[in-house]
């Protein structure tokens, strides 16, 4: 890996986590300018301080040269199917735009996932939307399968 440093994420990266984020939004174009004002909602440090608290999830900020450069989560779903394997789910994987195409992003996936096979995982999933045909083709890359439909039923 070049030089790459994966930690917990502090509260203090709340804000570059969520810019991350938000410039990997599958919109595109349509997406919402970003609002500066809300990254001290304080919704976002009680998620923060609740996936911070579980052992079963995982924050990760990714640095190199002292910048963060990408951000994902993990977590460890134990279940009953394939006699209790337990999943590792991975959600929210960015790479700042100007890194993209370096390798960057098969490096972080590539750690995660063996983040998840030392938790004693036996399946790594993640969901990507539709639209997001070169993401799909970077995790087709990495060996993931399209497996499964997703849906989503937002209870808001």
């Amino acid at each position: 890996m070049p030089d790459l440093i994966f930690r917990d994420a502090r509260p203090e990266d709340i804000a570059t986590i969520l810019t991350l984020c938000h410039a990997g939004d599958a919109r595109g174009a349509d997406t919402p300018p970003f609002d500066q004002d809300t990254l001290n909602d304080p919704r976002y440090r009680a998620a923060f301080d609740e996936i911070a608290a579980d052992p079963n999830h995982r924050l990760i900020v990714v640095e190199q040269a002292g910048e963060t450069v990408g951000t994902l989560q993990i977590s460890f779903l134990p279940g009953l199917p394939r006699f209790g394997m337990k999943r590792g789910i991975l959600e929210n994987v960015h790479i700042r735009s100007d890194r993209r195409g370096q390798g960057l992003g098969s490096d972080m996936v590539h750690w995660a996932v063996e983040r998840c096979h030392e938790a004693g995982c036996g399946m790594v999933q993640l969901t990507s939307n539709k639209i997001r045909v070169d993401a799909h083709r970077f995790y087709r890359k990495l060996g993931f399968e399209q497996s499964h439909e997703g849906f989503k039923l937002l209870l808001e």
